[in-house]
């Protein structure tokens, strides 16, 4: 699995620009939680090569970067949980899940949906 680093609010726009042509999901991760490194975990050791295709994946470690989870919270109009993975489409977010909620196998199935 090949993260993208989530360090700029700027990048915000660039991920809502990728997101026209194919879904990109958000892991915001706390490097200090065990929860949080089990998804981690759970992700990259699942995650198949040809999963690159329908999803981009991108990484924010929350301890360094808590003001851009307040701005994918607004932005997106989501609840700030953490761990939690954000699954944006055209610029919006059309999935969300956190903690032990968070499970690979359901990803692929949101990267291959189609929403209006």
């Amino acid at each position: 699995m090949i993260w993208n680093q989530l360090t700029s609010i700027d990048q915000i726009k660039e991920i809502d620009a990728e997101s026209a042509h194919r879904k990109v999901i958000i892991l915001k991760h706390s490097t200090r939680c065990s929860i949080s490194t089990s998804v981690l975990n759970r992700l990259e050791s699942n995650w198949k090569e040809s999963d690159q295709n329908k999803l981009k994946p991108y990484y924010l470690d929350l301890l360094i970067h808590r003001d851009i989870s307040n701005k994918l919270a607004t932005h997106y109009n989501v609840e700030h949980e953490s761990p939690q993975v954000l699954v944006i489409e055209k610029g919006k977010c059309i999935y969300t899940e956190s903690h032990h909620g968070i499970r690979y196998e359901d990803l692929p199935e949101v990267g291959q949906k189609t929403t209006l």
